[in-house]
């Protein structure tokens, strides 16, 4: 497994491509290994030790990967915050994590100066990434140093804050490996997870990311590419037709996707997606959003068998599935991996039936096992403790298994509407808008209603060149009648000219939902 580390790689074949940056700079394994070494010997010299913590709030840069690799050689732990939140957020994670160091980058930098100075981050320990006032150059942690491989190296990890739905982030926290463990054995093992979708190391592979590194699997992704010695084209602003342009210029063959991507890039008119050459790509795996059946059938026509999902959490565990298996069960988000175990649990806790919806939970192993720093009552809220001596965990998600181990998801369970005693979920009904020619996007919801508790609101995007009007409601009514049980389509619409998803396209749909419910309670 050592042999499969970048660090390996780059000590190996210094001159190999490791990054294409988002300017298209290209840069060697021996360039990023230099400034990741520098870096450890120049956070070293603040006093950072093992177990202490990085936080970087920035966005997609060469940077990111160096300071990565410097915290997972170097036993530290990164903590990336999305470059989105406002500086009170901000302020909060970096006082939540206990940073002892603070990289900005330059185009948050008033977040960065507000949320440093809310909490008398110290003065010394801020660094920038471009220009930022009060925080020294990102290069002081690195000019003065050696390029020389650290000494007492130790395996670091990433401690991810989770969004969640209520109240404020928690950060996803797991023991660090023993220090006699190298760190590239960590990081071969690492990348083993790319083989359970068939990648393999090297093997002419090259990684394109076109999400925030912040998020929990796109940075995992990418680095994984990095450990396995493939190369990695990262973007910063991603649009559709650029990726499609960077694609087919550095014959990318593996990606981290979401759903809204490939929404974006079918949206594209056939003249631009036949400009670009796509049979480069070998495994372009989805998830963090509920893929529309429609939507994904349309990605293999065109890209063919090389769309493959997973269902995971940041807390750890999941399920995967590869186009031969979705074709023969659409709408799956496969079964469990290797290690990982899955099991359905109504509202008391009890095994539910195959083939009935309940609570999904996933097994809580040794590579899983977490905690939500700060709050151990979260920690134990989320889990369920079986009669064989397992422990589960559960982010909220409701779902069934098939006969065959399959898992299929219906929705969360926040987001259920309980109308007239019935449940409706409505990922089933915003994957019949997401097939509707003039959508481009779509959310469902529940709003009061006096006589039957909630009714069913759907907020919709529409595909440019249409526009909101009493005919284009009539049509989508008509449409969701005829591919829906009545008592599921929408009692009313609303439109809107940009739906609230992050980068990586979750979701906020609390943002849209929580007015209608002002001064009541949902009841769940």
């Amino acid at each position: 497994m050592a042999d499969h580390g970048f660090w390996s790689y780059a000590q190996r074949d210094p001159e190999v491509l490791a990054l294409v940056d988002p300017d298209e700079r290209k840069w060697t394994r021996g360039e990023i290994l230099t400034e990741c070494n520098k870096l450890v010997h120049g956070l070293r010299e603040l006093g950072l030790t093992h177990g202490d913590v990085v936080a970087i709030n920035a966005i997609n840069c060469a940077e990111y990967y160096i300071v990565a690799l410097a915290c997972t050689q170097a036993g530290w732990y990164l903590t990336p915050i999305n470059w989105h939140l406002a500086a009170p957020e901000v302020s909060y994670i970096l006082k939540d994590c206990g940073a002892k160091a603070f990289i900005g980058h330059e185009r948050v930098a008033d977040i960065c100066i507000k949320a440093a100075d809310d909490c008398n981050f110290d003065s010394k320990a801020r660094f920038a990434i471009g220009l930022v006032a009060g925080f020294r150059p990102f290069a002081e942690l690195t000019a003065a140093h050696s390029a020389d491989l650290p000494g007492d190296r130790s395996a670091g990890a990433v401690m991810n804050y989770t969004s969640g739905t209520t109240g404020n982030p928690k950060g996803v926290k797991r023991a660090l490996p023993p220090t006699d463990i190298e760190p590239d054995v960590i990081a071969g093992f690492y990348g083993m997870f790319l083989s359970m979708f068939g990648i393999q190391p090297e093997d002419g592979n090259v990684h394109i990311c076109g999400s925030p590194l912040y998020h929990t699997a796109v940075l995992m992704h990418s680095s994984s590419a990095l450990h396995f010695g493939h190369p990695v084209v990262l973007m910063d602003k991603w649009s559709p037709e650029d990726m499609l342009r960077r694609i087919d210029t550095y014959r990318c063959t593996t990606s981290h996707m979401v759903p809204t991507q490939f929404n974006r890039l079918l949206a594209l008119p056939e003249d631009v997606r036949e400009k670009y050459d796509c049979s480069s790509t070998r495994t372009m795996i989805h998830a963090a959003a509920p893929c529309p059946p429609e939507i994904k059938r349309r990605m293999l026509d065109w890209w063919g068998d090389s769309i493959y999902e997973y269902y995971a959490a940041t807390e750890g565990g999941g399920t995967i599935v590869t186009p031969e298996e979705w074709r023969k069960f659409p709408g799956t988000v496969g079964k469990a991996w290797p290690t990982a175990e899955i099991r359905i649990f109504d509202d008391d806790e009890n095994p539910v039936a195959t083939g009935e919806r309940g609570t999904v939970y996933i097994l809580l192993g040794e590579t899983t096992s977490f905690e939500y720093r700060g709050d151990s009552g979260k920690t134990k809220k989320n889990r369920l403790e079986t009669d064989d001596g397992k422990t589960f965990f559960t982010v909220g998600d409701i779902g069934y298994l098939n006969e065959e181990g399959f898992l299929f998801l219906c929705d969360r369970k926040i987001d259920m509407i309980i109308s007239g005693g019935a449940n409706i979920y409505p990922a089933e009904i915003e994957n019949v808008l997401a097939t509707h020619p003039k959508i481009v996007d779509a959310a469902v919801f529940g709003i009061p209603n006096d006589d039957w508790g909630e009714e069913v609101k759907a907020v919709i995007e529409l595909a440019e060149g249409n526009q909101p009007s009493a005919e284009t409601t009539d049509e989508i009514m008509t449409f969701c009648l005829d591919n829906l049980a009545k008592f599921k389509c929408p009692k009313s619409i609303d439109y809107t000219t940009e739906m609230p998803r992050d980068p990586n396209g979750k979701l906020y749909k609390r943002r849209l939902r929580d007015p209608y419910w002002e001064g009541r309670d949902r009841g769940i």
